[in-house]
């Protein structure tokens, strides 16, 4: 009997009490295990239950189901992507940024024909660009006019195609963490069509901006993580059942090494972490939340073995794997940047182009990293000085109550069948669910201290990564945005599904304890009425969050509506508008 087969019902799309929330193997932290009780080879059953994971077969309902949610997402994202016509918002600069990559190998200045100074690594900007490759890109003002090498469209849907993928892909991502997560098809699917109906994700997903692609690596780079988690647990189920006595001094208590058992997904982490952050620095905030996750999730597994010394076996084992991660980190990075370093149009790429830049070098190899270096430290002190008052700027407290929205685009002309019109996009999340993110996180605070639930902390972790460090930013005054809520947005959605799963199941099931140790038939009714009412709950919950996002939607696209019902959909009229 393997672990894999310990873990079954996450297919079936049904919550179970290992699946919904409930306490699940969040004991494993509890310390080492009794003495065996069942389970065959003398490996107790509760140590199974620990080391459990989901079902690695292939599910075909699963994907069935995630398939749905996914045509569901592209649906929204790629009709109508071309309007509005022309640049909105930031797009004039990353749109513009994007063919300089893709015509250049570095961002461009097309006005004075020369290298454009830029702020953000250049990743998510190729990313645009090569949606423009793809589907043409056309800038008048520098007359610019380029078919796509795939097919041409209308220029818009070129450089906001990228964004477009990110999304997509991205709620396809969450759907299978959530399913990882939480061991049921169904709320995996919940979280994936919670995310598809945001309207703050669908703006993002339809305009050429950065934080799409931010959120998209940092997402993928926790999926690794807890892949690596489930495939480390795996290691040591099929160990212990082979015979491993994790009392053994040294490497005999130990799972045996090789190639085949390294952890490739966390070094998969680090590379995607590393592309997180060659979109934007802010990445790095997530840098030691995710390491603490791998430290504890390794403690966590060797506890629930019966290692003597899990801690001082953790930090030797798994260190040397995090600097390597860290290493490809970097490795990846600085990848990104190879359009600066091969060409000598960089902007500081050479020094003799800058001579009134100290510093530069043009030393072979080592002098264009030492430039890229002084290109960062330029980049930082740009950042660090960045407080200039702006109209739509907002402060972190004031973001997950959408205190001030941002307007990407905004008209009052065309026909809407009224005296007066207006068509805005508004980069607004659907109210219903933003609202939803506080009492949620409370919840899954509450809930995960009660049951020692890990995927509670590690969900909680990875919000507190992606909005705290901008409260003391907040503290200098600098100039912040509610987008810069981006990465941490699919965590507060698996906030809001984790509390959805508790509602659905009870902390203890019937499913868990076997008839012979006294299950009663009134408990597995009762354990079924709770499943029946939660299910009404949150089916009723995911519904009006459609609703409400079908009432915003056309202001998330932008569509002309009569001015009565533009201002209808203000409601918080000093703040929104």
């Amino acid at each position: 009997m393997t672990s894999a087969s310990t873990a079954q019902s996450a297919s079936a799309g049904q919550a179970g009490p290992e699946q919904a929330g409930s306490a699940g193997d969040a004991t494993e932290e509890s310390g080492p295990p009794p003495t065996p009780d069942a389970g065959g080879g003398g490996v107790p059953a509760i140590v199974r239950r620990r080391l459990a994971t989901v079902d690695a077969r292939l599910d075909v309902n699963s994907w069935i189901a995630t398939a749905v949610v996914v045509a569901i997402a592209a649906i929204l994202r790629l009709v109508g992507l071309s309007y509005p016509k022309g640049k909105i918002f930031d797009e004039i600069y990353y749109a513009r940024d994007g063919w300089g990559l893709v015509d250049k190998g570095v961002e461009w200045n097309y006005k004075d024909n020369g290298p454009s100074y830029v702020v953000h690594p250049p990743l998510g900007k190729w990313l645009i660009g090569l949606g423009e490759w793809a589907f043409g890109y056309s800038d008048a003002e520098h007359n610019i006019s380029v078919p796509g090498h795939l097919m041409t469209t209308a220029p818009e849907f070129g450089w906001r195609f990228g964004a477009a993928l990110a999304g997509i892909v991205s709620v396809l991502l969450l759907v299978r963490i959530g399913r990882r997560l939480f061991r049921s098809t169904t709320l995996g699917c919940a979280a994936g069509l919670l995310l598809a109906l945001d309207g703050f994700h669908l703006v993002l997903s339809r305009t050429a901006l950065l934080d799409i692609f931010l959120l998209l690596f940092v997402l993928a780079a926790f999926g690794a993580l807890v892949l690596d988690r489930d495939a480390r647990r795996r290691r040591w189920s099929r160990a212990l059942d082979a015979g491993l006595d994790p009392t053994a001094p040294g490497r005999a208590g130990r799972p045996a090494g090789g190639w085949r058992n390294w952890p490739w997904w966390r070094l998969a982490a680090g590379v995607l972490l590393g592309l997180a952050c060659a979109v934007k620095w802010s990445a790095l905030y997530f840098l030691p939340a995710f390491a603490l996750l791998v430290l504890l999730w390794e403690v966590g597994v060797r506890r629930s073995a019966g290692v003597r010394r899990p801690w001082r076996d953790a930090l030797l084992d798994e260190l040397p794997w995090l600097v390597l991660a860290g290493v490809l980190m970097v490795v990846a990075y600085v990848a990104t940047w190879s359009g600066w370093l091969l060409t000598d149009d960089g902007y500081y790429r050479l020094a003799a182009k800058y001579p009134n830049v100290p510093g530069l070098s043009d030393t072979p190899i080592i002098g264009a990293l030492n430039n890229l270096w002084e290109y960062h430290k330029a980049a930082y002190g740009f950042h660090k000085q960045l407080d200039d008052p702006h109209k739509y700027q907002s402060w972190p407290w004031q973001w997950l109550l959408l205190g001030r929205p941002v307007a990407f685009h905004w008209s009052g002309e065309g026909a809407c069948g009224a005296p007066s019109c207006a068509s805005e996009i508004l980069l607004l999340g659907t109210p219903l669910l933003w609202w939803s993110f506080l009492p949620a996180l409370f919840g899954a605070a509450w809930i995960g201290l009660a049951r020692r639930d890990w995927r509670a902390g590690a969900i909680l972790l990875c919000v507190a990564a992606g909005l705290l460090p901008w409260f003391w930013f907040a503290l200098d005054g600098r100039t912040m945005f509610s987008f810069y809520t981006a990465p941490a947005l699919p965590f507060l959605v698996l906030a809001v599904v984790y509390v959805l799963g508790a509602i659905v199941t009870p902390a203890t099931d019937g499913a868990r304890a076997p008839a012979a140790k006294g299950a009663s038939a009134d408990g597995e009714d009762e354990a079924a009425e709770r499943r029946l009412v939660g299910g009404v709950i949150v089916g009723a919950y995911v519904l009006l969050v459609a609703l409400c996002f079908a009432y915003f939607y056309p202001i998330f696209v932008g569509k002309l509506l009569p001015y009565a019902e533009w201002s209808a959909r203000m409601w918080l009229d000093g703040r929104w508008i």
